[in-house]
């Protein structure tokens, strides 16, 4: 009975866990504001479709293939932008949630990290101006302070 039990609320547990909505910056209702988040593993910035949508973590996303849906369907965590999908150095430097341009972009460790691109401020340039390995340490500290 004990190892039912135990078996039952790990179970439970798992559920509970993978229905939690996640942080996630959704600009114009969609994570990326509808870029195809596995397009930027292929190093190109696409636009999604609006006959390919899925949810995931209580965010919509598009995608510019079924093959990418069915991608990211079977690997979710694979594709989901660093910092909920803010910018990284805003994240680092200044420790906010700051929107970004989904054009401007990097693919560093096989995570996608969103930076801000507007009014002639460039973060992707900053980020790779500086010490990155140390930026994102410091990323990752404000990022898991943020959502504590």
């Amino acid at each position: 009975m004990k190892t039912l039990l135990i078996t039952l609320i790990a179970v439970f547990g798992a559920f509970q866990i993978e229905a939690q909505d996640l942080d996630l910056n959704t600009q114009k209702g969609f994570v990326a504001e509808g870029y195809d988040v596995t397009s930027y593993f292929k190093n190109k910035a696409i636009k999604g479709s609006n006959d390919y949508q899925t949810s995931y973590g209580g965010s919509n996303f598009k995608f510019s293939s079924k093959e990418n849906l069915e991608k990211f369907i079977k690997d979710p965590e694979a594709y989901l932008p660093e910092y909920g999908g803010y910018c990284a150095y805003a994240i680092a430097l200044k420790n906010k949630k700051v929107k970004i341009n989904p054009k401007t972009f990097e693919i560093r460790d096989n995570k996608l990290y969103l930076f801000y691109n507007a009014w002639g401020t460039n973060t992707l340039e900053l980020w790779l101006e500086n010490d990155v390995k140390g930026l994102q340490e410091i990323a990752d500290k404000n990022w898991e302070a943020m959502n504590f």
